[in-house]
């Protein structure tokens, strides 16, 4: 591609994560290309091309199950210019006034996203110290952070996730407007803060960047019920369900299993569940529809934030629902409840509970147990267990350890 566009007459450069990663010994996972072609002449050039983006015009090349993004270099302004657009506070709206490649430079968000590989002579082109900042693990904004936060805020969330992917530590002017600024996040539609979540929580160090979301204050942003229950301790003891979840999260990525969304936000809200629950109770209404009730307005409630699709929150719910059949269940029908499609993901869920300290443990025992003997002994397991009756206790009780570490989602 590179050298289709120098043979064509035009600039074309290697550009960002890409060549930061080989720079730090490791595989990029997709590369970009930074060029002074406009996107309709990248068009042009590549049959299986496609244009995309308003406020951001980009060109995609697909290479087999590849895909090529193709920027051409932009200029700075002051949102008062033809292609460009910009809210009274700062936030750019539309950004399409193009420049060269000492233009393009300054519109990085981090130096260490700004080094450009330049095929014509092999060499990396760095003109803001990005080289400098990687040897020294040093995450750094380019420019002043307050305006480049203020331009577009969830430039936070890319400094949290850059710098636990690769573990770097702040420049301290990069992450001192954290706190001050979080607020813009409110501000980003809610279908842009799903994408850079599932970046956050399913780049293989979803807990540790968990941490810093909260170290920061901008876990709260994106999970404001979620927030309001950790800051709830319970018999002393902190909840420790999402940083469980999470964990597993990691550790099946490491190993490439698959993980879905619906399990992370059963996960995040399933607390903020609970609490409406024994809210609801408490003032009279039946338990299944107190369950109905909370899982809804949970659910409308986060998705106003983050715009999660109805295929994962109906997953979600499903986790959910399943949970007060796993605890109260009957042997007699295990066989069936096994079957179910979701039950697999709602055991999971189930281990991950019991390790957090619920009133689980019995009940993650038996599916344990059940699971591990073989299909044609399990009517011999089932008749001579007991299973807790409808009036087992609904509170919480804490269990410093774990019956089972989960297996999976």
């Amino acid at each position: 591609m590179l050298y289709r566009l120098d043979k064509a007459g035009f600039k074309a450069f290697l550009v960002g994560g890409s060549v930061r990663d080989l720079l730090l010994g490791r595989e990029p996972k997709d590369f970009d290309v930074a060029t002074d072609a406009l996107p309709e002449q990248v068009r042009e050039l590549f049959r299986n091309c496609r244009l995309i983006g308003r406020r951001f015009r980009l060109a995609h090349v697909q290479f087999g199950q590849e895909i090529i993004e193709v920027a051409t270099f932009r200029a700075a302004h002051d949102g008062e210019v033809e292609g460009a657009a910009t809210t009274d506070e700062g936030r750019i709206l539309r950004d399409n006034v193009y420049g060269d490649l000492d233009d393009d430079v300054w519109r990085r968000d981090f130096t260490v996203n700004a080094l450009y590989y330049n095929i014509a002579d092999f060499s990396i082109v760095d003109y803001v110290g990005g080289y400098e900042d990687i040897k020294a693990g040093r995450l750094r904004l380019l420019g002043d952070p307050e305006t480049r936060y203020r331009e577009d805020p969830v430039r936070m969330l890319r400094a949290v996730r850059f710098a636990v992917k690769l573990g770097f530590a702040f420049d301290p002017a990069t992450s001192a407007p954290f706190t001050k600024l979080g607020h813009l996040l409110e501000e980003i539609s809610s279908a842009r803060l799903f994408d850079e979540v599932l970046k956050l929580f399913h780049g293989g160090v979803a807990h540790q960047t968990y941490e810093v979301l909260r170290q920061y204050g901008l876990f709260a942003r994106l999970f404001p019920l979620a927030e309001a229950t950790l800051a709830r301790e319970e018999d002393n003891f902190p909840h420790m369900l999402i940083a469980y979840a999470l964990q597993n999260t990691d550790a099946r990525i490491a190993h490439d299993k698959p993980v879905t969304p619906a399990f992370l936000f059963a996960a995040l809200l399933w607390h903020a569940v609970e609490e409406q629950i024994d809210a609801l109770v408490d003032d009279g209404m039946d338990p299944n529809e107190a369950f109905m009730f909370a899982a809804d307005t949970v659910i409308s409630k986060q998705v106003a934030r983050i715009a999660i699709p109805r295929r994962f929150t109906n997953v979600t719910r499903e986790i959910w629902s399943l949970q007060q059949r796993l605890v109260n269940f009957s042997p007699k029908r295990a066989a069936r409840l096994v079957e179910h499609p979701r039950f697999r993901a709602a055991y999971d869920f189930l281990l991950l509970r019991a390790q957090a300290g619920e009133a689980v443990a019995e009940a993650a025992e038996f599916w344990t147990r059940y699971l591990d003997v073989p299909e044609h002994e399990r009517g011999s397991l089932v008749a001579t267990l007991d299973a807790p009756g409808p009036d087992a206790p609904r509170r919480r009780r804490r269990r410093r350890r774990p019956p089972r570490t989960p297996a999976g989602e």
